[in-house]
């Protein structure tokens, strides 16, 4: 092909040169030029046919040709720009659109065209002035400004973006891509209802493009519109079947509405189509980490990072499967290793910062956490962790402004209400504070029950039954049941509902009418006129630091059980004590509020005690290998329920505690309690107090800095010695 066009094109040269030397009029020279002209345009509409048929390398010769015959072939030269720019040849595609522009410089596709090769090559400031100056010489071509808005979301100038992206569909308005572009762009800067209407647009000039009912899926995600995202994905999988990413989405608007076997069975749908999809192993990682199936969830993620090293998501969710796992050096190299692929990583900067707090690094979890709302000061759930870290280091005041201003934000946050609620309540602010603890129930972590009968007022009762239903940890149930007898004031028939194992200890519960253990699944079978959760009874009755029921002992001890454990301890007649260092190993804020039993080696050398262990779980183990010269009786085994626990403290001196349920245990029956408090403390211990209104017989030994129990423990040493004297 390429020898017979040469040697075509050499017979018209020779051709060309005999009738010259025929001719030597002008009519002769008119017929040359007709014949050439001709040539010309022949090797020129087969060089493009060659190249619309995307046989580059043949066009590539063509058009050289032709330059041969005519030098300044503005089109073939722009052409080959083109063309090379389609290959990715930058630096050629640069040299041949620069040359159709100094041949002409107000051709105006040609300034678009050399602004899409600057942008590939990185050279946005010259990209920018190349799509502005291809406007200028034409201001009703749209292609330049779509392209100037592609560059603009690019660098995240996402403002700039909008309005060009606006402009080039207002000059073409059917321009559909540039709708759903459009849509993209505003959803990314958090305007998702605007970026849905876009997406509309696109589909009524084209019914069927998948991408645009998948763009509007996402969304309608995150604009809470759950049922219509899934009409949106299902309508772009009729469209492709094999469309991975509308299943990927799909599976994302199942996980937020916590379906949580849909969204796993559509990310397997996504995998099917694409074994190799980052996006949906990483996506099924996250999904199985809130199925706490954390083994399965590692392999994902890690599958995913094998796959595409840089991948800064799946990295990000590894960090968090570790964090959940309280690997905590891992969780916080995974979020490290993520941000330095990602540098504003806006999740990483927050995990990373919640990770340092979990790990006591305080101030550089504040760090992070700044760091995080500085790249994203309209989100409110990173206002509402840097109010966390800020609380972590006792900043109560920096704290409530940014829940605040997570709150402003996103008036219907209840984790930022709930976080407010309990500043408020630790400063005593209880007519606010117990307005904004209702949020609770309306955090993932609550889980919100269903009921069909209504929820109790506070009105008067009647008669009517009442199911109050226990819905946080034992130490909350142990501490607010104590308003069950002002319920029966009101006339209530009051039914109990709590977890299994406080059922012993309660079952002589004054003010119950009737007990019934809490159901693992589904809903009660008890019937009842009204429901109120068992924390929202401070509030319903007015609830301040005065007006605290503290009729205590407001629970019942079995008297059999107690004798029992009086004949156990009558024959020692040292000062007895029961020490807990450890609370529940599942509580995030387990990590600093619990201690070790080494802690407490100083308290050897107080004469006349007896040290009596009440710790139960994995921390009673500590016990076999006590610190040097401190004896103790280990009651772990004998412990098998909290009724038991009451019946043995009924019998001690006094329990040193951290904050766990023993320490409400104590209060409830009127023992003296020692409660040792870390220095960000749960709401109910007030601040900058040694008592609380809780518990008369309770005493607080607060941390003064993060982590130091060893200042606090002394404090107990020289409490106890004076105790004991």
């Amino acid at each position: 092909m390429y020898l017979r066009i040469a040697k075509l094109l050499q017979q018209r040269s020779r051709w060309v040169v005999f009738v010259q030397t025929l001719f030597s009029n002008d009519s002769q020279n008119d017929y040359h030029t007709r014949f050439l002209m001709e040539s010309i345009n022949n090797l020129f509409q087969r060089a493009f046919n060659q190249h619309e048929a995307g046989n580059f390398s043949t066009a590539v010769l063509l058009y050289h040709e032709l330059l041969k015959m005519q030098s300044g072939h503005i089109d073939a030269i722009y052409l080959l720009g083109i063309l090379y720019l389609q290959q990715g040849d930058l630096d050629k595609a640069s040299e041949y659109i620069q040359k159709a522009l100094l041949l002409n410089p107000e051709h105006s596709t040609a300034h678009n065209s050399l602004g899409t090769v600057l942008k590939k090559q990185g050279k946005y400031e010259q990209s920018i002035e190349s799509y502005k100056r291809a406007i200028v010489l034409n201001p009703a071509y749209a292609m330049p400004h779509s392209n100037l808005a592609s560059l603009y979301h690019d660098i995240g100038s996402l403002d700039n973006a909008i309005e060009s992206y606006k402009r080039a569909v207002s000059l073409k308005p059917d321009y559909f891509e540039g709708y759903i572009n459009l849509g993209a762009v505003l959803q990314e800067k958090g305007r998702s209802n605007e970026a849905v209407e876009y997406y509309r647009k696109a589909i009524q000039i084209n019914p069927d493009l998948p991408e645009a009912y998948n763009n509007m899926a996402v969304a309608l995600k995150e604009g809470k519109m759950f049922d219509k995202a899934v009409k949106c994905c299902l309508r772009s999988l009729e469209l492709k079947a094999d469309y991975a990413e509308a299943y990927i989405n799909l599976g994302l608007v199942f996980q937020e509405q916590g379906n949580l076997e849909k969204a796993n069975e559509s990310y397997g749908k996504a995998l099917e189509i694409e074994p190799d999809n980052v996006t949906a192993l990483t996506n099924l990682g996250s999904l199985l980490t809130e199925q706490r199936r954390l083994d399965e969830a590692i392999f994902c993620c890690q599958r995913a990072i094998s796959l595409r090293p840089d991948y800064a998501e799946a990295h990000n969710n590894l960090g968090v499967c570790f964090q959940v796992l309280g690997r905590l050096e891992e969780a916080a190299s995974c979020f490290e290793k993520t941000l330095e692929i990602e540098h504003h990583h806006i999740i990483a900067h927050t995990n990373l910062g919640m990770t340092c707090m979990d790990q006591g690094r305080n101030e550089e979890a504040v760090e992070w956490c700044q760091r995080a709302v500085m790249l994203k000061p309209e989100s409110a759930h990173l206002h509402n962790n840097l109010g966390a870290s800020l609380q972590r280091i006792g900043k109560l005041d920096e704290a409530i402004i940014n829940y605040e201003k997570a709150i402003t934000l996103k008036p219907d946050y209840a984790e930022a209400h709930m976080n407010r609620a309990f500043i408020l309540l630790m400063n005593e602010n209880f007519v606010e504070g117990w307005s904004e603890y209702e949020w609770r129930l309306l955090t993932r972590d609550h889980s919100l029950r269903t009921f069909k009968k209504p929820k109790w007022d506070g009105s008067s009762l009647n008669g009517k039954s009442i199911l109050v239903h226990a819905e946080q940890g034992y130490g909350d149930t142990i501490q607010f049941v104590r308003y069950l007898p002002l319920i029966k004031e009101r006339g209530g028939h009051v039914i109990f509902e709590c977890n299994q194992d406080l059922l012993c200890l309660l079952q002589n519960g004054v003010a119950i009418d009737r007990l019934v253990e809490r159901p693992a699944v589904g809903v009660t079978t008890v019937q009842f006129d009204f429901h109120v959760p068992l924390l929202s009874l401070p509030g319903i009755f007015g609830t301040d630091s005065v007006t605290i029921p503290s009729n205590i002992p407001y629970i019942s001890l079995d008297r059999e059980r107690v004798k029992r454990w009086h004949s156990r301890f009558v024959h020692d007649k040292n000062f007895k004590i029961g020490l807990v260092w450890a609370g529940n190993p599942h509580n995030r804020k387990d990590r600093i509020r619990s201690c070790f039993l080494e802690d407490f080696a100083t308290l050897a050398d107080v004469p006349g005690v007896s040290f009596y262990t009440l710790q139960k779980g994995a921390a009673s183990d500590q016990v076999t290998d006590p610190p040097k010269n401190m004896v103790f009786n280990n009651l772990e085994k004998e412990l098998y329920d909290f009724a038991e626990t009451g019946a043995a403290i009924a019998n001690l001196d006094l329990v040193i505690t951290v904050d766990t349920a023993v320490a409400h245990l104590a209060g409830a029956i009127g023992k003296p309690v020692w409660s040792l408090i870390q220095v960000d403390p749960d709401w109910r211990w007030l601040i900058n107090r040694e008592d609380t209104p809780w518990y008369p017989s309770m005493r607080l030994f607060r941390q003064a800095q993060p982590n130091d129990w060893t200042s606090v423990i002394q404090a107990v040493k020289k409490a106890l010695i004076r105790e004991v004297a």
